[in-house]
């Protein structure tokens, strides 16, 4: 049950996340899974939990109140930004599980990028160690409803992360951010959009485990 994989360049946020939601308000039993890839323009979204504070300088850059967990992050060109909309119900998988296949296909991309990387579980999201010091190198919003999940991830390829030092990152104060290009990786989003697809896919592959705890989280957002 592969997803379908839709790269769609540098799109506004607001439309695509309504695009997201009107889809996964007319799924039906047999709709296909959806992975869609792109960039966004600068842009910080404030998830449903999110705490003004956790703004610390305001810009010209629009902050948009969205419906996904978590607090405040930033979008801008040169992040990669992957939306899925899948339907874990039907795949048998729980929230928490796909949460953390989700950071595994980043993980495992990045080790063929010659870069390693990790999950926290109280901390959701991808992590290196650069200079001694952690630094977050991509985050994760999701928003599940009846079973079905959109928002996704985001990952830092080539961008200015200046925006970044104008919040709290996911509500972490003092959290360093960090990119691919910092890291000595010369790629673009649209060229490690295929790459990511398939780690993805082969991870959304396995055989799912869900449980009862797991299916309580669908109800409301995963903060994340």
């Amino acid at each position: 049950m592969e997803l379908l994989v839709k790269q769609l360049g540098l799109v506004e946020y607001e439309p695509t996340w309504r695009a997201m939601q009107a889809l996964t308000d007319a799924r039906g039993a047999d709709t296909p899974d959806e992975l869609w890839l792109l960039e966004h323009p600068p842009v910080f979204t404030q998830g449903q939990a999110g705490k003004p504070e956790h703004v610390l300088q305001v810009t010209d850059i629009p902050i948009v109140p969205i419906d996904r967990g978590g607090q405040v992050t930033y979008h801008g060109p040169g992040q990669l930004v992957g939306y899925l909309m899948v339907d874990l119900s039907r795949r048998k998988l729980g929230v928490r599980e796909f949460v953390r296949r989700i950071e595994q296909s980043l993980i495992d991309l990045l080790a063929d990028l010659g870069i390693t990387a990790y999950g926290k579980v109280d901390a959701p999201g991808v992590y290196v160690n650069t200079a001694g010091e952690e630094a977050k190198i991509a985050s994760l919003g999701l928003r599940i409803r009846n079973g079905k999940s959109y928002h996704g991830l985001a990952l830092n390829v080539a961008m200015d992360l200046t925006p970044f030092s104008y919040i709290n990152p996911c509500g972490y104060a003092g959290l360093a951010v960090t990119q691919l290009k910092d890291l000595g990786v010369d790629s673009t989003p649209a060229s490690l959009a295929p790459q990511l697809a398939a780690k993805i896919n082969a991870l959304l592959a396995q055989e799912g485990s869900a449980s009862v705890a797991d299916y309580a989280l669908a109800t409301k957002p995963a903060t994340v």
